[in-house]
């Protein structure tokens, strides 16, 4: 009987300390789930010497890949700035190749450590990521064909128009607020918006004036006829909500670039060409500040 008794005890004791050990276990994975989900301190960036930076593959002239495959652009330019200055080289810059919709997602799930894509600074935005200072400023425009050019917001509620926006931009969300009436055609990705005009599918695209109107120039046939409306917007770097550190190295970089007029400088390397210098002071933020 007593040698029953100690063998169930015996049982007992190894199995709580099994439970035990596997709890410590889980405990211990559940933790390093939660810290591989946490954004990354500018220490930890530096010791990883490298920073992730969500930029456009198919917005030029603000986010493109190249003939070669090298990442180029407005935004581009500005982050390899960044990485230069805080790791000491621009090409510890990993950039990660993102979409209009999926910005936000990108950093919320710490696939990057900066949304760089010509991101503009919303409200409703700002409830989930954390914006800098802007280094642009823009408003809306719409292109349309110059056989059937679109000149009043009117027009788009006609039976039968249709306008074409990219899902995840703030064109979506300004027409779906203000304008429900009219009806929208929406794509994933920049070259889907631009195909489905041209292909005629929709009768015009509402988005950034300043793309609209890089893309016109390229494109013959198609003209920005409504220049700008809905107010001014800006454009600003984003981090996940909640990293202050890193929110902060950035406004402080910006106010710094600004005395040396840097984002000038990158108007000129990547901009220029597309708008010339007419646009400069219409398009660019310096020091993080609208004068």
């Amino acid at each position: 009987m007593k040698k029953s008794l100690k063998f169930a005890v015996s049982v007992m004791a190894t199995g709580m300390l099994l439970l035990g050990l596997t709890a410590c276990g889980n405990s211990g994975n559940n933790k390093e789930g939660a810290a591989s989900s946490k954004f990354a301190s500018i220490e930890e960036l530096k010791k990883n010497d490298k920073i992730r930076i969500g930029v456009f593959a198919d917005k030029p002239p603000f986010g493109y890949v190249d003939s070669e495959g090298k990442n180029q652009g407005f935004d581009v330019y500005v982050a390899k700035r960044f990485a230069k200055d805080l790791l000491g080289d621009e090409s510890k810059a990993e950039f990660v190749l993102v979409d209009a919709a999926s910005r936000v997602a990108y950093l919320e799930s710490n696939k990057v450590d900066i949304i760089m894509a010509n991101f503009t600074v919303t409200d409703e935005r700002k409830e989930k990521v954390d914006f800098a200072a802007p280094y642009m400023k823009l408003s809306f425009g719409i292109v349309s064909p110059d056989s059937a050019p679109i000149t009043s917001i009117d027009q788009l509620k006609e039976k039968g128009q249709k306008l074409i926006v990219a899902k995840g931009t703030t064109a979506e969300t300004y027409f779906t607020k203000e304008h429900p009436e009219i009806e929208l055609l929406k794509f994933d990705q920049y070259t889907e918006i631009f195909a489905a005009l041209k292909d005629g599918r929709g009768a015009a695209i509402a988005n950034d004036n300043t793309e609209l109107i890089a893309w016109a120039k390229s494109n013959p046939g198609f003209t920005v006829s409504i220049p700008a409306f809905g107010g001014q917007d800006t454009i600003a770097p984003a981090v996940a909500k909640g990293n202050t550190e890193l929110l902060n190295w950035i406004n402080t970089e910006l106010e710094t670039l600004g005395k040396e007029q840097f984002i000038h400088q990158a108007y000129k390397e990547t901009l220029n060409e597309v708008y010339g210098e007419g646009y400069t002071d219409d398009l660019v933020v310096e020091g993080g500040k609208i004068e």
